[in-house]
């Protein structure tokens, strides 16, 4: 981490310099806005703090409710959404605070007392080497204020607008071509209108969206037919495994997820109900949390369970369903017309709570969407790239409504006798199968202007183009400070060339490819890095290069490394001192962990959302300039 880049200054670096003219925006909601986020779920509230670190572009949220969120539904996160996290500098936090799923346990009829429930398994949550980050449980509303306190340090000082409830939306060829109307509805100034124009509209106001209405799409998919419960609890238990996750199935009274939660006491219990008849729809009215916490006791039968307090319960059906676009523009007109109206998260696919996963896509959504609105925004790209999020998104979305069905089906299946004699019974066996899918890591976006085709692939097998760059261990070779490679792609909208050494390269030197590399991006007429780099801009804030060599940090000479390397930035041009590193040998080497071409070494190009868009031969100065320029515009 790095500050006092501008000169000294006291205090919280989290909280950032206010940029000129900011102050709160809690109680001032402009007529003219770039982005109007409507909604302060997960995805609103990521795309929010996202955007707020670029006070250039006017961004305002809105909430119909009163005030923030103070008990969430949503409580899993996934070690794709903490690495998200540590682009936002705040997955410490979150870790400190939440529950961690180290392992999970798995419960089935005893065969030999079929009424009672036996221990059948006991896995690691996540396999091994899949993420530095954990899986975690922390409450959604505690997600959302690490959000908001994002977003109130950021230089736009950034707050939601509260009490404001979207009523509809016009667009037309103007230059604020979204016309959104709002009405108040806070005691002191209810039923009052206000009409905002925006460039651009995001609706994150979930499965029930407004937005999504007033741009004709729709939500279509099906209903699963089965009821489910779910409370937290505060419990006195013999159960051995209340605070370890538990999936846990009786051979006559239904089965439950069990999820521990923060503070040590709480947990989440999931409990399967009676199937609904078709048409049927359930809700909190119809069955009391005394049916719910008898339903849970016959389940947990030989071990008691004594409920204290009940924190939170609903009741629920499962379903799932998705739009077949996530953004105003048909199908048929995305050559000629560009979208200004997006709907994130609930408001175009929903799914069960099973998999863990709602929330985290929800994120995805918007971290994938605030980087592609800040490069047109700030004309680092044309408004062509925006086609891209609903391209990209919509599958994912699709993938996971896929993978839930399943889930869904096997979770609500009774056990069988048949099962009850396998060694490993089957939703144990499609739990573990299936680890990447549940960690959020198995997105892969295909080729397209954004994402490569994979002729260098075997220079980084590790890295596979189209996936999330997986971090590794490396040392900073300017102060010897381990880190993980990954948490230098920050939510600052710039892309990552990361260059890895060949065979006895240190940097130095005509033979360096390193050193090739950097007199290209910083000399030749056709760099990306300095076509694409605003006049007057950091040097590093489109295209940030970092290089990781394979020597031991104590075997290279910082002094002799390539200016391009070392550059001077801010006010008084301080050297940056964050872009060279070496292979950590005591904690694991990136080279060998990641299938990296000891030989020849490489480029992994990696997008802002942390994705990988290529990987080319460090000589590949042709191909990275042809690369960049279908993603960027011209300065000059």
């Amino acid at each position: 981490m790095q500050f006092h880049l501008n000169g000294f200054r006291p205090g919280d670096p989290d909280i950032k310099p206010a940029a000129a003219g900011s102050g709160s925006t809690k109680d001032h909601l402009p007529d003219k806005v770039d982005v109007l986020i409507i909604g302060c779920g997960p995805a609103g509230l990521t795309l929010a703090a996202y955007l707020a670190g670029f006070p250039d572009i006017t961004t305002r949220i809105v909430e119909r409710k009163p005030g923030p969120m103070e008990k969430g539904q949503a409580d899993g996160v996934s070690c794709r959404s903490m690495e998200m996290f540590t682009a936002f500098g705040i997955a410490e936090k979150v870790k400190r605070e939440a529950y961690w799923v180290n392992e999970t346990t798995f419960w089935n009829p005893d065969p030999g007392s079929p009424d009672k429930i036996h221990r059948t398994g006991r896995v690691q949550d996540v396999e091994e080497g899949l993420s530095e980050m954990p899986h975690v449980i922390l409450n959604q509303a505690r997600i959302h204020d690490r959000y908001l306190e994002v977003m109130r340090n950021a230089p736009s000082r950034l707050e939601p607008n509260y009490s404001r409830q979207f009523v509809a939306l016009t667009t037309s060829d103007n230059e604020y071509p979204v016309s959104v109307t709002l009405q108040r509805t806070g005691p002191a100034h209810e039923g009052h209108r206000q009409t905002v124009h925006a460039r651009y509209v995001v609706g994150c106001d979930g499965a029930r969206s407004a937005v999504r209405g007033a741009i004709g799409r729709e939500l279509k998919g099906d209903r699963a037919n089965q009821a489910w419960g779910v409370m937290d609890i505060l419990v006195v238990t013999d159960f051995p495994d209340i605070r370890l996750k538990s999936l846990i199935k009786s051979t006559d009274a239904g089965n439950i997820i069990l999820i521990p939660r923060e503070g040590g006491h709480l947990v989440r219990v999931y409990i399967e109900l009676d199937a609904l008849t078709k048409g049927q729809q359930i809700t909190p009215k119809d069955i009391t949390v005394d049916h719910l916490i008898a339903a849970a006791q016959r389940v947990f039968n030989p071990y008691s369970i004594d409920v204290k307090q009940v924190a939170w319960w609903s009741v629920y059906e499962v379903g799932h369903a998705i739009t077949d676009k996530f953004d105003n523009v048909s199908a048929e007109s995305v050559g000629s017309q560009v979208p200004c109206v997006f709907i994130a998260g609930d408001a175009c696919h929903t799914h069960s709570a099973k998999a863990g996963q709602g929330m985290n896509v929800s994120m995805g959504d918007a971290f994938n969407l605030g980087w592609k609105l800040v490069s047109v925004l700030q004309g680092r790209s044309a408004p062509d790239l925006l086609h891209s999020y609903s391209a990209e998104r919509q599958k994912v979305a699709q993938d996971l409504i896929d993978f839930d069905h399943e889930w869904s089906r096997i979770i609500g299946a009774r056990a069988s006798g048949e099962e009850e004699q396998t060694d490993t019974p089957k939703f144990q066996r499609y739990f573990i199968e299936h680890g990447r899918f549940t960690a959020g890591l198995s997105v892969k976006y295909t080729e397209s202007t954004l994402t490569g085709t994979a002729t260098w692939q075997l220079l980084a097998t590790g890295f596979e183009i189209g996936t999330r760059f997986h971090s590794a261990p490396v040392i900073c070779l300017a102060d010897a400070k381990p880190i993980q490679l990954g948490h230098t792609v920050t939510a600052d909208a710039s892309w990552r060339l990361f260059a890895f050494s060949g065979s006895g390269d240190n940097g130095c030197g005509d033979n360096s490819k390193i050193a090739q590399l950097c007199r290209f991006l910083g000399e030749d007429a056709n760099s990306p890095r300095l076509r694409y780099t605003p006049d007057g801009a950091e040097p590093d804030s489109i295209i940030d290069v970092i290089a990781i060599f394979q020597q031991p940090h104590q075997d290279l000479d910082y002094s002799a490394m390539p200016a391009l390397l070392k550059p001077k930035k801010g006010r008084l041009r301080l050297t940056d001192y964050e872009k060279i590193y070496s292979a950590d040998h005591r904690q694991g080497d990136i080279f060998d962990m990641r299938g990296i071409n000891r030989e020849q070494g490489c480029m992994v190009i990696v997008r802002p959302d942390q994705h990988i868009a290529h990987v080319l031969p460090l000589d590949g100065f042709e191909a990275l300039a042809m690369f960049c320029n279908g993603i960027f515009k011209a300065t000059t």
